[in-house]
């Protein structure tokens, strides 16, 4: 693990191989149960005043990637609201716990993002209790890894589309009347939407969806002086490779394909969304920035 993220090293060797074992968890996945642990920054992320003030909602924010950036975000100054299923209340009060340790406001929002009302229920809290919205953050997501097409039932088809694409519309759609010229909305999509795996049907056509869906926005809302962007992860190691994300037998080599020949962990994420919340990133719109460990994108 690196002292730091400016921390200056071999990539290859910033983070160790890891050959975790075919063990899988039931959904949704709990970062507490993730073995090997995976690096969200606790420890190394270290910030410098660059979102001070700002008032963000990160969904997902319970563990993975939208943990790390919850944690980077507060280091920087942000307040943060993080949403997440019920099931996962203790890693959201652990994060919690991190943010309010950084000395920022922290709200916990549990509920079911495939409810389209519950993203009423968030602005509301958001705009409430951290007093606005200037950064949005739609991450969570659902991956289910299935061998044949015909194998995907109409409800687990439903809830993908729904969690990943549904909620991010809906959610985005409520916060626009909130967000001010400066505001920032970051999607979360994926490698997988360039490079799609033959299990990940349903999965890869839902972060296809989500890069276009940033790129109409970004010149939308550019008028308006609110920023879109997406963020691409390559194969990170996060609660959701082993709930079902990913067929049991790939799991001892996950991300060994990359060119780096290792996974990603979520703290090699966070500085991602912390440069396109900020105002260093004023001229990048609807960019996709890919951090997939050196798999190519378009």
């Amino acid at each position: 693990m690196p002292e730091n993220q400016h921390t200056f090293d071999n990539p290859v060797e910033r983070y160790p191989v890891i050959s975790p074992d075919e063990t899988q968890v039931p959904e949704p996945g709990l970062e507490s149960d993730l073995q090997p642990r995976a690096d969200l920054g606790e420890d190394s992320y270290v910030g410098s005043g660059r979102l001070t003030g700002r008032k963000a909602v990160v969904t997902g924010g319970d563990s993975g990637i939208g943990a790390a950036t919850a944690i980077a975000f507060a280091r920087e100054g942000a307040d943060v609201a993080i949403v997440y299923l019920p099931e996962e209340e203790e890693d959201a009060q652990r994060i919690a716990g991190l943010i309010r340790d950084a000395g920022r406001t922290a709200v916990t929002i549990p509920g079911d993002l495939k409810e389209r009302a519950f993203s009423d229920e968030i602005v509301k809290r958001a705009v409430d209790e951290l007093g606005g919205i200037d950064i949005l953050v739609n991450n969570a997501g659902k991956q289910i890894a299935t061998e044949s097409l015909t194998d995907i039932p109409d409800d687990e088809f439903d809830h993908t589309l729904k969690t990943n694409v549904y909620a991010m519309f809906w959610l985005t759609r409520a916060a626009l009347p909130h967000l001010p010229a400066g505001a920032t909305i970051i999607n979360t999509t994926s490698i997988q939407a360039y490079q799609p795996s033959e299990t990940l049907v349903e999965y890869a056509t839902t972060k296809a969806a989500i890069n276009a869906f940033t790129k109409a926005l970004a010149q939308q809302l550019a008028p308006k002086g609110i920023r879109v962007n997406a963020v691409a992860p390559g194969p990170i190691w996060t609660p959701l490779q082993v709930s079902k994300g990913q067929p049991p037998e790939a799991i001892p080599e996950f991300g060994q394909q990359t060119p780096l020949g290792r996974p990603g962990q979520p703290a090699e994420l966070a500085p991602a969304y912390v440069f396109l919340a900020s105002p260093e990133s004023s001229y990048v719109l609807g960019e996709t920035l890919a951090v997939t460990g050196g798999m190519p994108t378009p």
